[in-house]
This record gives structure tokens, C-alpha cells and sequence, in this order.
């Protein structure tokens, strides 16, 4: 029967050469390859031409796979899964998403959806020929005043040759 997870000791170091996980995890070079290129976050190179290494949590998920394949009976692309559903973020409940978000959350994204699909239609032409006018307050009045006779705005100090 193959060992369990909580049955194997992992040293308390960093980093781990391929031969070292392959003692740990009692597994061959191979298949050790072989999960590396189906898990590509498993082993970190140091260079270009250096030997791969392995992290602390690379061993606990080399062990964790081994598990799921040969424990469990799961295939590759299940025990790939299944990584994936332990590591994905739980979701929140809903009534604290709705503390953060308020309660008339609703209301304010139909009003800017509506917002944003009237802009869409002044885009796009269908406007139904309505005037179009944008009211960009106090910081576009001062730029109207800096700017020069073509409209655009210079630094005092620029001239013109």
C-alpha cells in the first residue's frame, strides 16, 4: 500500500535537487519528469543550464500527487482537477457580499449600465440626433483659460518661434 501523506518526513530545507525528491517521494526520475511536464509549476530552474530544482511546497504537491494517482486512482487530468479545486479561492458568502457591496448595488450598476450603453449609442450614431454635451467641471475651465490660440495648453514659460 502506498504511503500516506502524513507518513512522509520532508527535511526542513528550501530548495531540493530532483534526486533528493525522487528519495523522498519514492518515486523514479521519470515519472518524476513525466509530472513535471503535466504540472508545469512543479521545479524551479536556478539557470538555463542548471538542474531543476524543487521547493518545499513542490515536494508537498509531489506527494499530493502521488496520492490522488496512486491512492485515490485518479488519472492525470483528474488529479490535475483536483489541484486546481483545492487551490482555487472559496467563494464568499453571499450576505457578506452584500455588506461590502450595499444594498442598492443593483441600482447603481443599471444606472451606469444605462450610462454606459447611451454613450455606446452617441458612438456608434444612434444618438437620434441629440446634442451631445459633457460637463467636465472646474479642471476644464482652468485648462480653457491656459490654452493658447489653437486650443492647446502650453506651460507659461513655452514660446512659440
Amino acid at each position: 500500500m502506498p504511503e500516506t501523506l502524513a507518513h512522509v518526513e520532508i527535511p526542513k530545507r528550501a530548495l531540493f535537487k530532483a534526486a533528493e525528491v525522487c528519495d523522498i517521494v519514492k518515486v523514479q526520475p521519470y515519472v518524476l519528469r513525466s509530472w513535471e511536464s503535466e504540472f508545469p509549476e512543479l521545479g524551479v530552474a536556478k539557470s538555463a543550464g542548471a538542474a531543476r530544482v524543487y521547493r518545499r511546497t513542490d515536494v508537498e504537491q509531489v506527494l499530493r500527487i502521488k496520492h490522488l494517482l496512486l491512492v485515490e486512482g485518479l488519472t492525470l487530468a483528474g488529479a490535475r482537477r483536483r489541484l486546481e479545486e483545492d487551490s482555487s479561492p472559496v467563494a464568499a458568502d453571499e450576505p457578506a457580499m452584500d455588506a461590502l457591496i450595499g444594498q442598492n448595488a443593483r441600482e447603481r450598476l443599471t444606472a451606469v449600465k444605462m450610462g454606459l450603453r447611451s454613450i455606446l449609442d452617441l458612438l456608434s450614431g444612434n444618438g437620434a440626433g441629440e446634442e451631445f454635451h459633457l460637463d467636465a467641471g472646474h479642471r476644464a475651465k482652468s485648462a480653457v483659460k491656459k490654452a493658447g490660440k489653437n486650443g492647446s495648453a502650453r506651460a507659461p514659460h513655452a514660446r512659440r518661434k
